[in-house]
């Protein structure tokens, strides 16, 4: 696995527990980082996407449900639904990762944690977000 999808694996396992579990996300990520050892970079790789998802995680919700909508938000899996929030907190919030880095990491998170057509149905939304890259930048830079 590559270095950088390391980091969001490790992102997905907080964002996941914390999404499921309500744990809290610094213990949370600091017992997997204590698990699966990062470099500082990549540690603070993953940092920056669990604690830049999580308070967004209600708009993030709205706006994938708003340009998806022919995939009813609330019957999404719970994996599948904190891989599609990281990925469009990467290319609309973070900048660092261009679009379709972003859709084809979130596809291989997809493969390894989602269900069979996980991987899909995960490009499938993201491709729809896509074209709407711009207004999901808009209304998460007011949020």
């Amino acid at each position: 696995m590559k270095p950088r999808t390391r980091a969001r694996s490790l992102a997905l396992q907080v964002l996941y527990e914390v999404d499921i579990a309500h744990h809290p996300p610094g213990e949370v990520f600091k017992s997997r980082l204590e698990e699966t050892p990062l470099s500082s970079d990549l540690s603070e790789f993953a940092r920056q996407i669990v604690f830049g998802v999580l308070p967004l995680n209600n708009n993030l919700d709205l706006l994938i449900a708003k340009y998806a909508p022919e995939w009813p938000f609330d019957q999404i899996a719970a994996i599948d639904r904190n891989i599609l929030r990281m990925a469009v907190w990467e290319f609309a919030v973070s900048h660092e990762t261009p679009i379709k880095v972003a859709i084809n990491e979130a596809v291989e998170l997809a493969k390894l944690f989602g269900s069979d057509s996980a991987p899909r149905f995960v490009n499938g939304v993201l491709g729809t977000l896509a074209d709407h890259q711009h207004e999901i930048q808009q209304a998460l830079q007011k949020a």
